[in-house]
């Protein structure tokens, strides 16, 4: 097992978390809080837009910052990034290169930035390996934001090369957990269907009220998702594969890299072979899977409904997680309980004591 590293990232670092009130910058957040660190530094969108380059420069040279996790992006599932391409494209470019730029200006060693693994070709040999970045075309539904996270990718290595800087990247395969987005129009498929089934399941019992608070605490519910009640209306035909990881495992895998040396993050890229490491579990299911095990975190026992009429999206992705737990690195959340866990948070959220 590798060892942590404290002259890497002592626990006496400034650490910056961009993107602390979403998903996977929170779980960052109560990561390095958990491992002891004390000097974290957030902002809110109203108190740093990050797309704003003079504002993000002026933050910089004010704060005394170490090291950075960029947990800070546009993200959503396949409606989203098939709607909103432009905005995709555009914010994501703007806050990374606005945040690395600034980082490196203002003298910050260390950077850790959050890819996605719709990085790889919609056509990747599978499980998809760090190497077979830019080795085909990509899935068009999610094109404008893969392309934004490869930039990404290619700034912290550009900047490695040229200045000798030491910021690294992680791919995470498809995340789900506390503060997970569940707005039907925007969310990835696993909190949208958690959302779905459980409002199917207020209306099979029919209980209004507990819709009226889900609509309030987490957004319009579509015409169609309402149309279907007290059915489950779910996209596509089901066969695709996902591998999914609990938020938390994400957040220790990355305080778990940014620990590292130098020389274990080289050896573990291949010696400069490769230029960022995949985070998943190994495993996957197909969405019909997952939406059975949905049904049973839910107990929901009505009818489901698949959509052949929407799109699958890519046929699989399975990340190849073997440079990472090549060092001692695996997740600990198995998904059933992670779904179950989940599931507990958000309905949380909605009920009246919530």
């Amino acid at each position: 097992m590798t060892q942590f590293n404290p002259s890497v990232l002592p626990q006496s670092a400034s650490i910056y978390v961009a993107g602390h009130r979403g998903m996977a910058g929170s779980a960052i957040v109560r990561r390095l809080q958990a491992e002891g660190y004390r000097r974290i530094i957030t902002r809110t969108h109203a108190e740093l837009d990050l797309i704003d380059q003079r504002a993000v420069a002026e933050f910089f040279r004010a704060e005394k910052i170490d090291a950075v996790f960029m947990a800070a992006a546009r993200v959503g599932g396949i409606h989203a990034n098939s709607t909103y391409r432009a905005d995709f494209i555009y914010e994501n470019l703007m806050i990374e290169c606005n945040v690395i730029q600034a980082a490196f200006t203002s003298g910050v060693e260390r950077i850790l930035f959050l890819g996605s693994s719709c990085i790889y070709p919609r056509s990747c040999p599978q499980p998809m390996r760090e190497e077979y970045l830019l080795s085909g075309y990509l899935e068009p539904t999610n094109e404008p934001y893969a392309i934004a996270k490869i930039a990404g990718i290619k700034l912290c290595e550009a900047y490695n090369r040229q200045h000798g800087t030491h910021y690294r990247s992680v791919m995470p395969t498809n995340l789900y957990g506390p503060n997970d987005n569940f707005d039907l129009e925007n969310s990835h498929v696993l909190p949208a269907m958690l959302r779905k089934f459980h409002l199917a399941k207020l209306a099979g019992q029919g209980d209004r009220e507990g819709i009226r608070r889900d609509e309030e605490r987490f957004g319009p519910i579509p015409k169609d998702v309402r149309e279907a009640l007290p059915r489950v209306r779910l996209w596509g035909t089901g066969v695709s594969r996902r591998e999914f990881l609990h938020v938390d495992d994400m957040a220790a895998a990355c305080v778990f890299v940014m620990q590292l040396s130098d020389e274990q993050y080289a050896q573990a890229c291949g010696g400069g072979e490769i230029s960022h490491l995949n985070v998943g579990c190994g495993q996957d299911k197909t969405i019909r899977e997952l939406a059975e095990m949905i049904r049973a975190a839910v107990r929901f026992e009505g009818d489901v409904v698949w959509d052949s009429t929407r799109p699958d999206g890519m046929p699989q992705k399975l990340l190849d997680v073997s440079r990472l737990s090549g060092l001692g690195w695996s997740p600990r959340v198995e998904l059933a309980y992670g779904i179950g866990h989940a599931y507990e948070w958000y309905r949380s959220r909605t009920s009246r004591d919530g």
